[in-house]
């Protein structure tokens, strides 16, 4: 997988590829992109859960390439975020953002949601073509987590420039540049913020305080890029990818046309159909693990498929399906442990408030060019369209 990872029809369709790999074995070693010692690669959905879950699967990268010589050149505060760490460091980080994003919190936004949907859907084109994914996808995650950190307006479509480029596979010498300007603007802003506080999440981070503890400048500066990229890329991916599901499903896209009510209930299933993250992110062995009758070593990367494991037909029967009517809550789009996904509340009602107001508003919209034309983004962790040329 890791060698056809950029191949135009994997990265159209990963899921033939990840259902014979899951066949052959649910766990397997595949070859590491550098020529290095093997990677395993997890496509089964129980073995995927007990690994997100098992102590023994670190995700210290510190700890894994300490010693070891490397040409990369990320920045310290991207290289070991809160999702690159382990208890307690990483139950102490959690802790102290948690409580902004929870599922209440995120029911106040929701009105500023709304605004910014109908804000974007007034300047669509009736008529078309448009591309869903520069008008829509992409352009309302920024707004609404810059809004949250308290990003100025004029500086956002540069930081979600910088944010694309983190994922630009097979570039390293670009994501390791994006991660130094993402770095040292979030640094720049944080001593703004001190000169002149407000009132945003940002804001409330830099005197965010458990007990004694409060966070450390790099930890500022790691959690603000963290949940800035976070809290679009999989949303914006998520978008698309779930608009394109409903296009390829016409009963289904009726279905919520009829009922954009619905939509609220369809999230689950278009979330597991699709996943905007295929790969969650590293992992290494900290001592020989048996995972889904599979011997791992101690010390090696393990690799968690997300778009595999919810298309795992053990836990999904006809995965490659969409049923509105399944009960996919217990889809790993999110991922799983004490890793999930922190914002998954705020990526929940976004996708349900744009999806219902598009499908309210244009009724009518469509794909504007054949499924085989659209073109996917070039990287390994994530899975979402470059555009998604639509008519409305």
């Amino acid at each position: 997988m890791t060698e056809s990872a950029h191949d135009p029809h994997v990265l159209r369709d990963p899921y033939a590829t990840y259902a014979a790999m899951r066949s052959a074995c649910p766990v397997q070693s595949v070859p590491a992109g550098s020529g290095g010692r093997a990677n395993y690669l997890v496509t089964g959905y129980a073995e995927a859960r007990e690994a997100l879950g098992d102590s023994r699967l670190s995700k210290d990268t510190s700890v894994f390439f300490a010693g070891k010589e490397s040409r990369r050149r990320l920045h310290p505060a991207i290289a070991h975020t809160m999702l690159a760490s382990d208890p307690p460091r990483h139950t102490r980080l959690r802790k102290l953002v948690t409580k902004e994003l929870t599922t209440r919190a995120v029911k106040q936004l929701r009105p500023f949601i709304a605004r910014a949907t109908d804000e974007l859907l007034d300047q669509w084109p009736v008529g078309g073509p448009l591309d869903f994914v520069a008008r829509l996808a992409v352009p309302l995650p920024v707004i609404v987590i810059c809004q949250l950190l308290g990003v100025p307006q004029a500086d956002r479509s540069t930081v979600q420039r910088w944010s694309a480029e983190l994922f630009a596979a097979g570039e390293p010498h670009v994501i390791d540049a994006a991660s130094h300007a993402l770095a040292g603007y979030m640094t720049d802003l944080i001593v703004a913020k001190r000169l002149a506080p407000g009132n945003s999440l940002l804001d409330r981070l830099i005197s965010a305080r458990d007990g004694e503890d409060r966070l450390s400048e790099e930890e500022l500066v790691s959690l603000a890029v963290l949940l800035l990229v976070a809290g679009h890329e999989t949303t914006t991916n998520a978008l698309g990818n779930a608009l394109l599901a409903l296009f390829q499903h016409p009963a289904v896209l009726d279905r919520l046309r009829e009922n954009p009510d619905e939509v609220s209930g369809a999230l689950d299933e278009l979330l597991r159909f699709d996943s905007a993250v295929s790969m969650a992110t590293f992992r290494f062995t900290t001592q020989a693990v048996t995972l889904g009758g599979t011997e791992i070593p101690a010390g090696v990367p393990v690799l968690v498929a997300l778009g595999a494991v919810n298309r795992d037909p053990a836990r999904f029967p006809e995965p490659d399906h969409l049923d509105l009517d399944r009960d996919a809550a217990a889809h790993l789009a999110f991922g799983h442990g004490i890793h999930r996904c922190v914002g998954a509340p705020l990526a929940v009602a976004e996708l349900e408030i744009a999806l219902r107001a598009v499908l309210s508003r244009f009724p009518g919209i469509r794909l504007a060019v054949p499924p085989e034309r659209l073109e996917w983004r070039r990287t390994r962790l994530v899975r979402g369209l470059a555009s998604l040329p639509v008519l409305v």
